[in-house]
C-alpha cells in the first residue's frame, strides 16, 4: 500500500488529533493512519483509489490546512 505523509497546520490539542484521524478513517481504502501533535505530521497508508489530494482536501475540510 502506498504511504502518504503529509505536515499539518493548526492541531493544538488532543480534539484537533482526533478531528483529523476520524476526517482521514471517513475515506474508503485507508489502512493505517499516525497523526503525530507534537510533530503536526500524518502518515497515512492506503490503497491506490485514494489520492494524496483526496486527503489532503478531508483534512482540510476538518478546519486543519496541510503542506
Amino acid at each position: 500500500m502506498p504511504t502518504t505523509t503529509l505536515k499539518i497546520s493548526g492541531m493544538k490539542s488532543d480534539d484537533c488529533l482526533r478531528s483529523v484521524m476520524n476526517a482521514i478513517q471517513d475515506l474508503p481504502c485507508i489502512g493505517y493512519v499516525e497523526v503525530s501533535l507534537e510533530t503536526g505530521e500524518a502518515s497515512i497508508e492506503h490503497t491506490a483509489m485514494v489520492s494524496e489530494s483526496d486527503i489532503r482536501q478531508i483534512i482540510e475540510d476538518a478546519g486543519y490546512p496541510t503542506a
